[in-house]
């Protein structure tokens, strides 16, 4: 137990799970006031915005203070990250399909779920290659480009491409979230996020 709150601890866990509450917290209130003035631009922001906002706060706590101990400990250390991974994001799709619950709104949980996945691996993919300080990076930038760019687009391509602007019942964007959620899961838990003084 003691190893597993040092762990936490060196990771900023604490942090990401108070950042998670008000990411979660700014997306409820968010979804209220949607519910109340109707906007397909609004809409569309949040559903890839929030789970965007928490997959960025889960990628900042991916880094490895200590990069010499992880390469040269005696057990392995995939399963910590796997979990570590895996925790924060079944927690944040939990609490992201709490705040949509309500009969009274028009949004679902399902494409905040979707876009959850596929951000968060988007960024744990980030972490690996640019380092868990940079991982926000590329999703910002997709999500970002792709809300205004998708906006009256239709077909089945821009569900691919698309993804984090779909309603939730467009099976090619779920096949694309969760393709990207299992590639950076499995990278990250393989190979962990690059050292932030790597490359100078």
């Amino acid at each position: 137990m003691t190893g597993t709150l040092l762990y936490a601890r060196s990771r900023a866990l604490p942090w990401t799970l108070t950042a998670l509450a008000a990411t979660v917290a700014l997306a409820g209130w968010a979804a209220l006031r949607t519910d109340t003035a109707p906007d397909p631009g609004r809409v569309r922001a949040l559903v890839a915005l929030a789970p965007m906002l928490a997959a960025a706060v889960i990628g900042g706590s991916l880094y490895g203070p200590f990069e010499e101990l992880d390469r040269t400990a005696v057990r392995p250390w995939w399963p910590r990250r796997l979990a570590h991974l895996l925790a924060p994001t079944a927690l944040a799709g939990a609490l992201l399909a709490l705040t949509v619950l309500d009969e009274g709104l028009a949004l679902g949980p399902a494409p905040l779920l979707r876009n959850l996945l596929g951000c968060t691996g988007v960024t744990a993919a980030a972490a690996v290659l640019l380092g868990a300080r940079l991982s926000w990076l590329p999703v910002l930038g997709y999500v970002g480009a792709v809300i205004p760019a998708a906006a009256g687009v239709g077909g089945r391509a821009v569900t691919v491409w698309a993804w984090p602007v779909q309603p939730g019942d467009r099976p090619w964007a779920w096949l694309t979230a969760v393709t990207a959620f299992l590639l950076g899961t499995t990278l990250y838990a393989a190979r962990g996020a690059r050292p932030e003084n790597a490359g100078g």
